[in-house]
């Protein structure tokens, strides 16, 4: 299964359409430009096992350079939109890509990747030009829509949290076998047998496509001959309209997305017609409560959430049924076995909360060059154990709950962020003296960043210092790793082997509220 099957069999269908602009890209043009680009590539050097970047915004043609790379034999690894040309050239780097596809739609954030990551030979330049690029759609034009070679298949390789903050590759081994065989592997048959995924399915994405869901259920739509419906980004009101205007029947969100159309007027609400919309997933962030039922009391029973990683080292999932019947669960396993350990391995009972580790017979993957961080997500007597980081217990009848995260990972709308890297750039400001940054409770994100400083002798703690700090962040780090406040402290606490002891700060800000997932 992969999108050379339906440009056969329906050229002319809907590979993908933006919702905004309506503009349409068909099976047909799909498997054109897509082999095109790999052909590019393959002229230019890349084989199997090589790097293929792609820095875009949520644009039409993402699909094509994906594809190209999947059916290359090419790890593909898809970037933040919003991080800075620092960050984004230090992942460009860490890969190894040999080529970078991005857009004019990024501003300046491309050609400061180039200054930073000259070894990627090959640059292509989406919708324009720009010093140090290539005009993509010149330099795919003149190659010929024919298949290179056997047309081995390739694998995504996302970028994750490192343990000094910055990000780390999740590399799993490349299939053995051709995409015109037997695609890109499980995940299409997973979507098939749990939500019906197939020919018919219009699919909703209103996220950003760097993400791993995103990417991978958009792909897997494609990989089974259905319709994405592409948003340039979230809007509450712009998502309802898809919903109706292009008879969606699958989607996918985070709880913020939930939380903001709950807020919508009741007309607004009651204005779209939905009856088309039978499947949607959620994930990414644990949901509050009292969201997910009021969620259920105005779209019905189609609400399904799974929980797992990028690492796909396992997966739960519940369906309506399964968390009515459970409410606040993230479902039971459907691959991988789950455990739950205190934090000296030791196996607890049921309903009481621990390490959450999933079983599998080997683990399937490890983080790019660093084989520490690949050890330690590894239980210390099992090393095909794994875990996420997070705590959670077991009902009685095996249903999983999460309570708490083991690090000190920001969930906010759905996206990670990393204290550690955030404090790195605070830390650099000629004021600061002492940082600590955490997420405190926000009940439309999940958690806002939080940093709390402790200022040099002699400077004086006001909403001006603030705000330069502020601004100091803004020039660093993407925009929603910027604290939303910046509170100060006398100073703050360190254990005696110098450790922030980061928690006694946090708890004072999480206070009553229970779960420190909210």
């Amino acid at each position: 299964m992969y999108p050379g099957t339906f440009a056969r069999a329906a050229p002319a269908k809907a590979a993908v359409v933006a919702a905004g602009s309506g503009e349409t890209v068909t099976y047909g043009q799909l498997e054109q430009r897509s082999l095109r680009l790999a052909r590019l590539l393959h002229e230019r050097g890349l084989r199997r096992g090589d790097h293929l970047a792609v820095f875009l915004e949520n644009h039409p043609r993402y699909f094509e350079v994906v594809w190209a790379g999947l059916r290359s034999g090419l790890y593909v690894t898809t970037i933040n939109r919003h991080l800075t040309g620092d960050e984004a050239a230090y992942i460009v780097a860490d890969c190894g890509a040999q080529a970078l596809v991005t857009s004019v739609g990024l501003a300046q954030t491309p050609a400061e990747v180039v200054a930073r990551a000259p070894a990627c030979g090959t640059r292509l330049m989406i919708d324009g030009e720009a010093p140090g690029f290539e005009p993509y759609q010149a330099a795919t034009q003149r190659c010929a829509d024919a298949p290179v070679g056997d047309e081995p298949a390739g694998a995504f390789m996302l970028y994750s949290s490192g343990t000094t903050g910055r990000p780390k590759g999740i590399r799993s081994a490349l299939p053995d076998w051709s995409v015109r065989a037997r695609g890109i592997g499980f995940l299409p048959h997973l979507l098939q047998r749990l939500w019906g995924f197939g020919e018919d399915t219009v699919y909703l994405c209103p996220a950003p496509l760097y993400h791993s869901s995103p990417i991978g259920f958009t792909i897997a739509t494609q990989a089974l001959g259905g319709t994405v419906v592409l948003m340039d980004s979230f809007d509450p009101v712009a998502a309802l309209v898809a919903l109706d205007e292009h008879r969606v029947t699958h989607s996918q969100w985070v709880p913020t997305m939930f939380t903001r159309m709950l807020k919508l007027d009741p007309a607004e609400r009651a204005g779209h017609d939905l009856s088309s919309h039978r499947v949607a997933i959620h994930a990414a962030a644990p949901c509050p409560r009292e969201v997910k039922e009021e969620m259920f009391a105005w779209w019905g029973p189609i609400l399904h959430e799974y929980y797992g990683g990028t690492e796909m080292n396992g997966l739960t999932y519940a369906g309506p049924e399964d968390w009515l019947a459970h409410p606040g669960t993230v479902g039971s396993p459907v691959f991988g076995k789950l455990h739950i350990c205190a934090e000296g391995g030791e196996e607890l009972p049921t309903g009481e909360v621990g390490i959450v580790y999933f079983e599998l017979a080997e683990l399937p993957f490890e983080y790019h060059n660093d084989e520490a961080k690949t050890r330690s997500i590894c239980h210390p007597a099992h090393p095909n154990w794994s875990t996420l980081g997070d705590m959670g217990y077991l009902d009685a009848d095996g249903f999983l709950y999460l309570t708490d995260r083991a690090t000190f990972m920001i969930i906010s709308g759905g996206v990670n962020i990393y204290p550690q890297e955030v404090e790195d750039v605070l830390v650099m400001h000629p004021q600061v003296a002492d940082v600590a940054v955490f997420g405190v409770p926000n009940r439309d994100l999940g958690e806002e960043v939080k940093a709390v400083v402790e200022v040099l002798p002699g400077v004086t703690p006001d909403e001006e210092l603030a705000a330069d700090i502020t601004s100091f962040a803004r020039a660093r780090v993407a925009h929603y790793k910027v604290p939303r406040s910046i509170d100060f402290e006398a100073s703050l606490p360190r254990l005696a082997s110098g450790k922030l002891y980061k928690r006694l700060l946090r708890d004072r800000y999480w206070g009553n509220s229970g779960s420190r997932i909210v």
